[in-house]
């Protein structure tokens, strides 16, 4: 590559970034997941488009799919709170095994005695299309207010299933006969839990380091942390476990772990994940042949229509048995199971591994994305309200960010009060932040003070507290419960352990 095809490279990418970052208002307003604009960019800009562009590699597909996959997972597991997945753990867990099982037989069962695919061909498929995808559930879902518990459970699902479906995918794309069930279920159950006990030790220890560490400028946290999560990925799939649930766990802990400078960093990791949605999207959207599709759109309509209303539904309902779930919510999960880039990139698989009629499956996968998406999307937030499982919003949460002061051994927090605070309204006083803190400086209206203890607070105030080391956490918990509970707080739930549920 010269100098001269650089340039016209980086014009490319920048006019396509540029068009994805204005199609992203489209898609919010019409509530459609944007991976369906960015893959009609790609195709737009393929052989049978506008651009006339001709790119059919599907193995540097696949490799960068996985690389775009790494990055959506550690920003989707930096988002998760724990506090609402902890208590849905084993739901989601058994979503993203018994589940995918369920949903697996049946799809493959339709593919084949309704569709007429093989039966190699439609395991296949039916592995394929079983995993939810985390870029359309984290972007679709996070736009809805929904009870946590079924939040959290379908976005631990999204980041769990990946990794028994790609065992799978990878089992039934190999030449040969496909092995016993028994052996797969072992498979899956030993790389689960090799990359679970690396995602859990580089998460731990590197948020220890970046607790304990204070880098010379605050752009390199960002840097450090994504840097901790890929190293997840890449140690759990060197050492043959699971480097998708890796990198999802460590980027979780890292994400909960109240680091140095976190706005900063959410909004680093934030950045990359659309890079890498847009980049994904566009290149799957490169990869089809539009002409090629026509024949293939009964089957996955077919497909689609067996794994929406009959595999997932009956996934949900075994997997939530022993939960309890109330059936409202049942329902929802049941619609909610979005597919994106995820089936796309792991239908490249069998067409790496030179599978009979691997492009059929290829075309078959990227029809039933795009169809059910555009239904299932935009109808989810209608079904909430009809199920009535909107939920209004509460208190909105204090925005933090953290700054050590090595040579000083304290921590300058900045703070930034939102609209629906409950600090609006709260002297500095009644804060009562622990001994060792203090509100040194206020800026109002674009003008900074040294507050009274008799300074009331209002709503798009920044404070900058001081704290020493010791100190630190407790005065952030402190602050975090009176925006939550106000400067009754400790009164209704100590260190506002149970603010967050006062309205």
């Amino acid at each position: 590559m010269t100098v001269h095809h650089l340039n016209q490279l980086l014009l490319a990418c920048s006019l396509v970034l540029l068009v994805a970052v204005a199609a992203v208002r489209i898609s919010s307003r019409s509530g459609l997941p944007s991976l369906l604009v960015y893959l009609g960019i790609g195709v737009v800009m393929g052989q049978d488009g506008l651009g006339h562009v001709h790119f059919d590699n599907a193995e540097m597909t696949q490799v960068i799919g996985y690389a775009a996959l790494v990055v959506i997972l550690a920003e989707g597991g930096l988002g998760t709170k724990w506090k609402e997945i902890k208590p849905v753990l084993p739901a989601a867990s058994l979503l993203a095994l018994v589940g995918v099982a369920v949903s697996v037989g049946i799809t493959a069962a339709g593919a084949h005695y309704l569709v007429g695919l093989e039966w190699r061909q439609a395991l296949i498929v039916g592995a394929v299309v079983s995993s939810t995808d985390a870029a359309a559930v984290f972007s679709v879902l996070r736009r809805i207010p929904l009870p946590s518990r079924v939040t959290g459970t379908l976005e631990a699902e999204s980041g769990f299933n990946d990794a028994p479906v790609v065992i799978l995918v990878v089992a039934f794309s190999t030449a040969g006969p496909v092995e016993h069930w028994y052996v797969l279920v072992g498979e899956i159950a030993l790389e689960l839990a090799i990359g679970a006990a690396l995602g859990v030790a580089v998460g731990w220890l590197g948020a220890w380091g970046l607790r304990h560490v204070a880098l010379p400028a605050s752009g390199l946290y960002p840097i450090a942390v994504m840097a901790i999560a890929v190293t997840a990925y890449a140690a759990g799939a060197l050492a043959h476990g699971s480097g998708f649930l890796a990198v999802y766990l460590a980027a979780m802990l890292l994400g909960n772990a109240k680091l140095p400078h976190w706005p900063a960093t959410r909004g680093f990791a934030e950045g990359l994940g659309w890079i890498a949605q847009i980049g994904m999207f566009v290149l799957l959207g490169l990869l089809v042949t539009p002409h090629d599709l026509v024949d293939d759109i009964p089957a996955a309509v077919v497909i689609g229509l067996i794994l929406t209303m009959v595999a997932r539904p009956l996934s949900v309902l075994l997997s939530l048995l022993p939960f309890r779930v109330p059936w409202p919510e049942q329902v929802l999960m049941s619609w909610a199971g979005l597919r994106g880039a995820v089936p796309i990139i792991l239908a490249t698989i069998p067409m790496v591994n030179g599978v009979a009629h691997s492009e059929r499956i290829f075309n078959i996968v990227f029809v039933l994305v795009v169809v059910y998406t555009v239904v299932q999307g935009p109808t989810l937030p209608w079904l909430a309200r009809k199920l009535r499982l909107g939920e209004s919003e509460g208190p909105a949460d204090l925005g933090i960010e953290s700054a050590p002061l090595e040579r000083l051994r304290g921590h300058l927090l900045s703070v930034a009060i939102p609209e629906g605070s409950r600090m609006h309204g709260v002297e500095v006083a009644e804060l009562r932040l622990p001994a060792g803190s203090a509100v040194t400086l206020v800026v109002r209206d674009g003008k900074s003070f040294v507050p009274l203890p008799t300074t009331v607070l209002r709503r798009g105030d920044e404070l900058l507290v001081v704290a020493t080391d010791p100190v630190r956490e407790a005065a952030e918990r402190r602050l975090r419960a009176v925006g939550r509970g106000g400067k009754l707080a400790d009164w209704l739930g100590a260190n506002g352990a149970n603010a967050g549920g006062v309205h």
